[in-house]
């Protein structure tokens, strides 16, 4: 009996054949551009500068725009820190949640586009220092006359006195 065998898509490995070492198996071409991204991925740390960084960044943005609240988390373009680590200043909690879960993407992203592998992008949570709140009439009055000296003039000139 004489076994016929289909080559192509259906053809399966025979076990006999691959225990006695002559595996027919058929192998795909290599897709070159695969390999090009792989080995980019690993070897390249091509240096860029701070402007490639902010051009790129800027197309970043471009792209989440259907996302304000992420693009309000990334509208401070990073510093470059270390040689490929990026410090990235974000003003609260809620905007390192939104970075956490696009940051893979992002720094995937860059890598590719600045061709550096080792790009890594670090967040700092910077609170803003926010002006003392006036809530008294006479700190009102203090601090209107610092805007405005002449102020003082009319308080003296009417005998203005405020009492807390």
């Amino acid at each position: 009996m004489k076994v016929i065998r289909k080559l192509g898509s259906s053809f399966s490995p025979s076990i006999k054949d691959a225990l006695s070492g002559s595996s027919q198996e058929k192998k795909l071409p290599d897709d070159p551009q695969k390999n090009i991204f792989s080995q980019y991925q690993e070897n390249d740390f091509e240096p860029f500068t701070q402007d490639e960084l902010t051009a790129k960044w800027i197309e970043f943005l471009d792209k989440m725009a259907d996302r304000p609240s992420l693009c309000s988390a990334l509208s401070n373009v990073p510093e470059i820190t270390d040689g490929n680590k990026l410090l990235l200043k974000i003003g609260n909690s809620v905007q390192e949640e939104d970075i956490r879960q696009i940051k893979p993407e992002l720094v995937s992203w860059l890598r590719k586009e600045l061709r550096n592998s080792g790009i890594e992008i670090i967040t700092k949570l910077e609170k803003n220092e926010s002006e003392r709140v006036i809530f008294s009439d006479s700190e009102k009055l203090q601090m209107m006359m610092q805007k405005n000296p002449v102020l003082n003039e009319f308080k003296q000139k009417f005998n203005l006195d405020f009492h807390d």
